[in-house]
């Protein structure tokens, strides 16, 4: 399944590092012009960030089409069902 998270876009560490910095500094900016609703608000997008980009992010090679599987021997997609072996 394809998350929005592990959209292609976010596959560089440096660009879901720039979403994190992004949100800390309008974090902070909110804080600072007497707004702390909407920098508590933006704070958490922060911690929300931090936990999805680097804690659990796992990157989706996104080589593979739904329902298609690889062969063992080569690598190459193999579209057929699988077959029983009994």
């Amino acid at each position: 399944m394809n998350k929005d998270n592990q959209h292609p876009f976010f596959r560089p560490l440096w660009r879901r590092l720039a979403v994190i910095a992004v949100c800390v500094i309008w974090s902070a900016v909110e804080f600072a012009v007497g707004t702390p609703f909407w920098g508590t608000l933006v704070g958490g997008m922060a911690v929300y960030a931090v936990w999805t980009f680097l804690i659990s992010y796992k990157p989706d090679d996104g080589s593979q089409q739904p329902g298609e599987t690889k062969t063992p021997e080569t690598g190459t997609p193999d579209n057929r069902a699988p077959r029983n072996r009994d």
